[in-house]
C-alpha cells in the first residue's frame, strides 16, 4: 500500500514539475513558493537522487530545479542545500552536474556583491569541482562551468580564489594547464579568454600572472593542429574585447601570425585559419594605433608570399587568403598598406578579380575584395585613399585590362555586368566605389551599355541584387552630378537615364500596365 501511494505521489510530482519547467512564461517568487509548498526541495531532490531510473524524471527534475533557483525566492535556498550541489558536481550524470553548476551561478547572481555570497563556495570547496567539469565535464557540463565562474570572477572575493597569489597553487590555471590533456588545456585557455574580457581589473590580473603567455606557447607548439586552430581563434578573441588592447601585444600576436603563415611545412589549414584572422584584425582601423609598422607589413608580406606559392592550386586557401586581404583593404590603413611598395600586395586581387574567369569562387572572393579595397565598406570621407595609393590602384586595374582580351576597364565592367546573379552583385559593388574616381567614371561613360544595364529595371529579381544594382546606378547619378561632365550635351542622355532610375528606387522599376477596365456585351446561351 506504502509502494502504491509513493508511485503516486511521484506521478503527481513527476506532472506538477514538468508543467512548472515548461511553463511558458516566467515564472516569478509567488509561483515558486506555491510549487515549493505542494513540493519542498528535500522531496525533489531526494526523487532525483534515488529515482534517476524512472524515464524522463531526471531531464524535468533539473529543468525544473533550474527555474526554480532562477527566481531570487528559490536562489535562497541554495546556501542550505550546498551539500547536495557540492555531491551534484561529482555526479556521474552531465544534466545533473550541469544543473549543480547553474546552481551555483543563480547563488551568485541573486547575491549582493559581498564576501557573505562567496562563503559557500569557500566552504564547501567548490571551485576544484567547478574546474573538473570544466575539464572532463561534456560540452554542456563545460560550458556551464566557464559561466559559473565567470560571474565568481566578478566579485572581488571570487578573485581571490580564481586567481591565488601563490603560483605553486595546484588551482593557478596556470599550473592546471600543464596537467591537462589537449582539450583540457584548450578549455583552460578559452576560460582564461573569458575571464580577461570581464573588466580591465580581471584583465590586468590575467596579464600580471603571466596567463597569456600560454597561448603564445601553443602557438609556438605546432604538434597539436587542432590545438593550435583553437588557440588561434582564442587569440582573435582577446583582440575583440574592449579593453583588451591595454594588455595585448598586437606586435607579438602579428608575429605569432606571421610565424604560421610562413611555416611551409606546417599544415596548410594552420596558415589558412592564421591568414583568416589576420584578415580579421587588421580589418579593424583602430588596430593600426597599437601595431608597428613593421610587424604589419610583414605580416602582410607573409600573406603575400603564401599567395604566391599557391598559384594555380589548393583552390580553397586562395579563396581564403583572397578574402582576408579584402577584409584588410576595407580599412584605410590596410588598404594603403595593400597598395604600397613596387610590387603591391593588392595585384592579387585585382588579377584574381579580372583575369581568372575559370576560377570562380576565387574570382567572386577577388570582386568583393577589390568592393572593399576601393572604399565600399568604408565611410564617404575615407574612400579615396592617398594620391600614391590611388595612383597604384588605377594603375593595377589599367594594366590588367591591357593583358585582358577586353583591353579596357570599361570592357571589364561590361563583361562582369552582363556575367552570372552572384558576379554581378559583386561588380555592381566595385562600381560603386570606384566610380568615385575621375578615371572610372570617364570609363563608365565612355559608352552608354553600361549606364543601359544599371537603369534596366528588368534584369535583377531578388532584393539583395535590386538594391546592389540602386545603389550602383545612384552611385554613377551622384558622380557624374558632381563632375564637369553634367552639362555637356553628349551625355544628357546618360543623366536622364540614370535619374529615372534613381527616382523609381530599388523596387518600383519593372514598369507593368495598370488594369483597365473592359466593357463588353455579355454572353448569352
Amino acid at each position: 500500500m506504502a509502494e502504491e501511494r509513493s508511485v503516486r505521489d511521484s506521478a503527481q510530482m513527476l506532472e506538477a514539475a514538468s508543467d512548472f519547467a515548461n511553463y511558458p512564461g516566467v515564472q516569478n517568487d509567488a509561483a515558486v513558493k506555491e510549487f515549493l509548498d505542494r513540493f519542498p526541495l528535500p522531496v525533489i531532490i531526494n526523487a532525483l537522487q534515488t529515482n534517476s531510473d524512472i524515464p524522463g524524471l531526471e531531464n524535468v527534475l533539473v529543468n525544473c530545479l533550474e527555474r526554480v533557483f532562477r527566481t531570487k525566492y528559490g536562489a535562497t535556498f541554495i546556501p542550505n542545500y550546498m551539500p547536495f550541489v557540492e555531491v551534484g558536481l561529482k555526479a556521474d550524470s552531465p544534466a545533473v552536474q550541469t544543473l549543480a553548476c547553474k546552481t551555483i551561478r543563480c547563488l551568485l547572481e541573486n547575491s549582493e556583491k559581498t564576501f557573505s555570497a562567496v562563503k559557500p563556495i569557500s566552504e564547501f570547496n567548490i571551485y576544484p569541482l567547478l574546474l573538473d567539469c570544466l575539464i572532463k565535464g561534456d560540452e554542456q557540463v563545460s560550458a556551464a562551468s566557464v559561466d559559473t565562474i565567470k560571474v565568481l570572477a566578478s566579485f572581488q572575493e571570487g578573485m581571490n580564489i580564481v586567481f591565488p597569489l601563490s603560483d605553486n597553487e595546484a588551482m593557478h590555471l596556470g599550473n592546471l594547464a600543464t596537467r591537462c590533456n589537449s582539450l583540457g588545456r584548450v578549455r583552460v585557455l578559452a576560460l582564461i579568454v573569458k575571464l580577461f574580457s570581464i573588466s580591465s581589473a580581471v584583465a590586468s590580473v590575467i596579464f600580471n600572472t603571466n596567463l597569456l603567455s600560454l597561448l603564445e606557447a601553443e602557438i609556438r607548439n605546432t604538434d597539436d593542429t587542432l590545438v593550435t586552430l583553437n588557440v588561434l581563434e582564442l587569440l582573435y578573441e582577446l583582440t575583440e574585447v574592449q579593453h583588451g588592447t591595454e594588455f595585448l601585444s598586437v606586435g607579438t600576436l602579428l608575429q605569432l601570425l606571421e610565424s604560421v603563415i610562413s611555416n611551409g611545412s606546417g599544415d596548410s589549414i594552420l596558415s589558412s585559419r592564421a591568414i583568416a584572422i589576420t584578415g580579421r584584425l587588421l580589418s579593424k582601423e583602430n588596430i593600426f594605433t597599437y601595431a608597428d609598422e613593421s610587424s604589419v607589413k610583414t605580416t602582410i608580406s607573409a600573406i603575400d608570399g603564401r599567395l604566391g606559392s599557391l598559384e594555380n592550386q589548393v583552390i580553397d586557401e586562395q579563396e581564403s587568403a583572397i578574402e582576408a586581404l579584402g577584409l584588410i583593404g576595407s580599412s584605410t590603413r590596410g588598404a594603403m598598406y595593400l597598395l604600397s611598395s613596387a610590387n603591391p600586395v593588392a595585384r592579387h586581387i585585382v588579377h584574381s578579380a579580372f583575369q581568372r574567369p575559370g576560377y570562380g569562387k576565387i574570382q567572386l572572393a577577388a570582386l568583393h575584395a577589390l568592393g572593399n579595397l576601393a572604399g565600399e565598406v568604408r565611410s564617404e570621407n575615407n574612400m579615396i585613399l592617398n594620391s600614391a595609393a590611388e595612383e597604384t590602384l588605377r594603375f593595377l586595374i589599367y594594366d590588367t585590362a591591357s593583358k585582358s582580351s577586353k583591353l579596357t576597364p570599361y570592357g571589364l565592367f561590361l563583361w562582369l555586368l552582363q556575367r552570372d546573379a552572384e558576379t554581378r552583385l559583386a561588380a555592381y559593388r566595385v562600381l560603386k566605389a570606384l566610380v568615385r574616381r575621375p578615371w572610372c567614371l570617364m570609363e563608365i561613360l565612355s559608352n552608354q551599355e553600361i549606364a543601359h544595364l544599371v537603369s534596366d529595371p528588368t534584369i535583377e529579381t531578388t532584393k539583395i541584387g535590386m538594391e546592389a544594382k540602386y545603389h550602383c546606378c545612384e552611385a554613377i547619378a551622384t558622380a557624374l552630378a558632381s563632375s564637369k561632365l553634367v552639362g555637356d550635351p553628349a551625355f544628357a542622355q546618360i543623366v536622364d537615364e540614370l535619374q529615372d532610375a534613381v527616382r523609381r528606387g530599388p523596387y518600383l522599376g519593372r514598369r507593368r500596365p495598370e488594369s483597365q477596365p473592359v466593357v463588353m456585351t455579355a454572353e448569352r446561351f
